[in-house]
């Protein structure tokens, strides 16, 4: 029993000695094995750790170059943005002077706007007017005229519109008045006092009559001739005035009242072609609208 517990007690230890020993050959040499099986791992290492650190290096100048670049990119990028704010700027103050421009532009076209309302607004006016006086002078009725010439001219000249709306219904032509005062003639020097001593007593003292070169003569002829001529000419008053004159002007008295109405109506006419010029107050165009437009005269006195 000794010599085999012996024996297996030897080949225990034999066989741990060689386990042990090719352990020790295999272990790092950080564990205490072999230095000289050590040596090419760690050149191997040193390598490994000489490549890693220039590769390391490269990309660490890799890296400053690249931020040098980006650097520089940022400052180029910088100026870009500076010059691009600037020319916004600069952009922004040329649109509010175009702005600023363009209102000035509309201001104007706005005022020419109005003057060219207004001054068509007195054309139409004065075309109404010129429309009526003609039509008086045919002696026809004013119709749609006279609405017009209420709507244009009855707050401005409501005196004058009256006269020619009135006129309308009993219209006098030039050429009427003359022709009856050519039927009036005779009886325009003609003289109701038969044979007196006051009448022969004023043609004598009508024998010799002393006056001016300027002065008329006030012979019953030559006043009937004068007025004739004041009449044709559209001398109205002129003629009334040399008619009053005469012998038998009370036979005239519905003639010089019918002169007077033409008169009365010629200078209305004349008032609301005169308004339609010259108006600052109270015309109005075809809608009713007041016209605030100055006179177009006055304008031109102005300028």
């Amino acid at each position: 029993m000794q010599a085999i517990v012996g024996t297996t007690l030897c080949a225990f230890l034999l066989g741990a000695l060689i386990v042990g020993y090719f352990t020790w050959d295999d272990t790092p040499a950080f564990l205490g094995g072999d230095s000289a099986a050590q040596t090419p791992s760690a050149e191997a290492s040193a390598q490994a750790a000489e490549t890693a650190l220039a590769d390391a290096a490269v990309t660490l100048a890799g890296a400053t170059d690249g931020r040098a670049e980006a650097a520089e990119g940022v400052e180029e990028a910088a100026e870009v943005v500076t010059e691009a704010v600037s020319r916004v700027a600069n952009q922004q103050g040329g649109l509010d002077q175009r702005l600023a421009a363009a209102e000035q532009r509309l201001a104007r076209l706005d005022l020419q706007a109005q003057a060219a309302s207004g001054n068509a607004g007195r054309a139409e006016g004065l075309l109404i007017a010129f429309a009526a006086r003609r039509t008086l002078e045919r002696g026809e009725q004013l119709g749609y005229l006279a609405d017009q010439l209420r709507l244009r001219f009855g707050m401005a000249q409501p005196e004058a519109v009256r006269t020619v709306v009135e006129a309308s219904a009993d219209p006098i032509r030039l050429d009427q008045l003359i022709a009856r005062f050519a039927g009036l003639e005779y009886d325009l020097v003609a003289t109701e006092q038969g044979p007196s001593l006051d009448r022969f007593r004023r043609e004598i003292s009508q024998l010799f009559v002393i006056r001016r070169e300027s002065t008329p003569s006030t012979r019953p002829d030559r006043a009937l001739n004068r007025a004739r001529l004041s009449l044709e000419n559209g001398r109205i008053q002129s003629a009334i005035d040399e008619v009053l004159t005469l012998p038998g002007a009370k036979k005239a008295e519905d003639w010089i009242d019918d002169a007077r109405r033409y008169i009365r109506i010629q200078s209305a006419l004349d008032i609301l072609e005169t308004s339609a010029v010259l108006e600052t107050s109270g015309l109005r165009d075809r809608t009713g609208t007041v016209i605030e437009q100055p006179s177009p005269a006055d304008i031109g006195g102005d300028e």
